[in-house]
């Protein structure tokens, strides 16, 4: 891989690159724009990261947390844009000027394609298919087809809402450029060469993640998949970083996790460093608030991990350059920092995912979605139905549902139902079910 062609700034549905004479911005800051004023986008604040939305104590949603992790990708993106320019390996210094943007643009885009109520979301949308009512279908289907439809994957819808083509809107979906849109490909194969959940495209999407990879200088391997872009493992690192951290602090807030915890559960990352062990020493002199105090230790460890692993894409760089270099950053870090983190991992399993609060979001999230999915799929399969008439009719024409193959028309359904807020989806809910319906006749 080359960075001339890793940093494709065409766009995707584009034929030919379209300039303006005036224009103030560069192209992959234009991707960045385009992301932050996105309906898409915006309805993240209302989606489930951890804890139930909204409370009296604000903790993290998908918004915030998408914004965060891309300052994160911001400073990754900025570290190795300086290694590169040092060494002078790659395109010219104003296009290496861009990585931090094109991190950062990744890194929003992340979440995109993730259902309502958290990664229960997911599951809820994959069991319907794999072990619930859906899982009569899977005759209608192909292999890819059907593993799409049991692993349903936020990461692969992100790349469909970026790239699709939906009723009455443009070629291309976004028409973000192809180093973009590489760069958000965590997962570059399809579901069928998955063991699990993780995949990058569905089969819907297929034509357009190989023009990526085209266009972007992607290699294909042996065993069927394609080289990851250098950039992803950028955004991957911010998102592992971010989380981890964001999700105890949010615990802290809400009383899951004691000052004492959470200083027990960090205080391995300063440890190790005796500068940084003063500076918190002399800080708790100068502050009391235990919420500021927990702040400032967060973001020394980000700043620690952020330098880390950067360390780490400088020590494998060729090996990532040539494709043979596969693992998450965090897995290369130092001894110290990574045995934190994993420590971190195991708390956050037991104490946070696992409380009262997030197991009955998620339970939430398994019933509505799943109620959901068996009105609108089988409204989907019967459209000519009165009653499916009546269903489909709340569904925006965007999402051709009436139209195509099955297969297609589930993946409108499901589009529609991934893109909702858990709010309106809780509502939606309840207005099918007569539960909560404010103009009952009288």
């Amino acid at each position: 891989m080359n960075w001339s062609k890793l940093l494709n700034a065409n766009r995707f549905g584009q034929d030919t690159r379209q300039l303006d004479p005036v224009e103030i911005r560069s192209q992959f800051q234009r991707d960045y724009d385009r992301i932050i004023f996105a309906p898409a986008f915006r309805r993240l604040q209302n989606k489930t990261q951890v804890f139930p939305l909204p409370g009296s104590v604000y903790v993290h949603n998908r918004l915030t947390h998408s914004l965060e992790v891309a300052s994160v990708g911001r400073s990754l993106g900025r570290k190795v844009a300086n290694y590169l320019m040092s060494i002078d390996d790659g395109p010219s210094s104003h296009l290496l000027e861009e990585l931090p943007t094109i991190v950062s643009t990744a890194c929003l885009c992340h979440d995109m394609g993730n259902p309502p109520f958290g990664h229960s979301g997911e599951d809820a949308l994959s069991r319907f298919f794999r072990d619930g009512k859906g899982q009569a279908l899977k005759q209608e289907f192909d292999e890819q087809q059907w593993k799409d439809l049991t692993y349903f994957e936020g990461n692969a819808n992100v790349l469909r809402l970026l790239t699709h083509q939906f009723k009455g809107r443009r070629k291309g979906g976004f028409v973000t450029t192809y180093a973009t849109l590489a760069s958000v490909i965590k997962y570059p194969y399809a579901s069928t060469h998955s063991q699990g959940n993780k995949y990058g495209f569905f089969s819907t999407e297929q034509k357009n993640f190989q023009e990526v990879a085209r266009q972007t200088g992607l290699n294909l391997q042996a065993d069927g998949s394609f080289n990851r872009h250098p950039l992803v493992f950028l955004v991957e690192a911010a998102d592992d970083i971010s989380y981890l951290l964001m999700d105890m602090e949010d615990a802290h807030r809400l009383k899951i996790l004691s000052y004492e915890e959470i200083i027990r559960y960090l205080a391995p990352f300063y440890e190790a460093d005796e500068s940084l062990k003063q500076k918190f020493e002399e800080v708790q002199k100068e502050v009391t608030d235990k919420n500021e105090l927990i702040s400032f230790l967060r973001a020394s460890i980000i700043n620690k991990l952020v330098n880390a692993s950067a360390d780490v894409f400088v020590e494998n760089y060729d090996a990532i350059m040539n494709g043979t270099f596969q693992d998450p950053l965090y897995k290369h870090l130092p001894d110290y920092l990574r045995e934190n983190m994993k420590r971190c991992k195991k708390v956050s399993v037991e104490k946070i995912y696992n409380h009262r609060s997030v197991v009955k979001i998620q339970l939430a999230g398994y019933h509505v979605l799943g109620t959901l999915l068996e009105e609108f799929v089988g409204a989907a399969m019967n459209p000519e139905a009165s009653y499916s008439q009546q269903l489909l009719s709340l569904i925006p024409a965007q999402f051709e549902v009436r139209e195509g193959d099955l297969y297609n028309r589930l993946r409108y359904v499901l589009d529609f139902i991934s893109g909702m807020t858990d709010i309106y989806a809780v509502q939606l809910f309840r207005d099918i079910r007569g539960i909560d319906f404010e103009q009952w006749p009288v």
